[in-house]
């Protein structure tokens, strides 16, 4: 498997804004933002046929766990598009880029983008071979702002939140296995052992275990 940053996994980091962008909106909810920009997204990935899924802040919302963001994460699976030819396509259908770097988008995969009419911030996240092929296939469908987008499955989520590892990240960990049953603990554990061997690890799976416990402690 190809070494996998935290960056490529799907983890957040944060990134530049353009002069003027603001993190919310006086004349529209921040869901509207999202909602706009989301709807806005499928549409492009529908019309240029490419595969893709919300992860981040954002995906913890759709999820059920609300989330304040002022920003969009999704991850794109480019197929026969040339990085280049994605960065004309998203300008086409409205998401200017914030910033020109060559060397930024070839160093972390990231473009990013705002979209137009809503002012949201996205990153758009190239997707690697490995594990993010992985997140593609088991990505679920969900209904936002009357459509049905890809988001970033429960377990591949907890599996991008231990990677990250920053507070917020392990209290989105705690909180979704303290309220979710359902969850296949067995898959998790599978995606972070990949992820140990990739990145030459060794705590991923001790660090979820712990908050797994912990998670199980605060249950009513």
């Amino acid at each position: 498997m190809k070494k996998i940053s935290k960056r490529t996994a799907g983890s957040r980091r944060p990134s530049r804004r353009p002069p003027g962008t603001r993190r919310s909106s006086k004349k529209r909810s921040a869901l509207a933002q999202h909602e706009e920009a989301i709807v806005a997204f499928a549409a492009l990935a529908a019309k240029i046929g490419v595969r893709w899924y919300v992860f981040g802040a954002q995906a913890v919302n759709l999820h059920g766990f609300p989330r304040a963001t002022a920003d969009l994460d999704v991850t794109v699976e480019l197929a026969a598009y040339s990085t280049a030819e994605l960065i004309a396509s998203l300008a086409k259908a409205g998401f200017d880029a914030r910033f020109a770097d060559a060397e930024f988008i070839a160093a972390t995969r990231v473009i990013p983008v705002v979209h137009r009419a809503s002012q949201l911030p996205i990153d758009v996240v190239l997707a690697g071979p490995g594990l993010e092929q992985l997140f593609l296939d088991e990505a679920e469908q969900q209904k936002v702002g009357g459509i049905v987008v890809p988001v970033i499955s429960i377990e591949n989520l907890i599996v991008t939140k231990v990677l990250a590892g920053r507070p917020r990240d392990r209290e989105d960990v705690r909180e979704i296995v303290a309220m979710r049953a359902e969850i296949d603990h067995a898959r998790v554990e599978r995606r972070l052992a990949l992820l140990e061997r990739a990145l030459g690890q060794s705590d991923l799976r001790t660090l979820y275990g712990e908050l797994r416990g912990a998670a199980k402690r605060r249950r009513p």
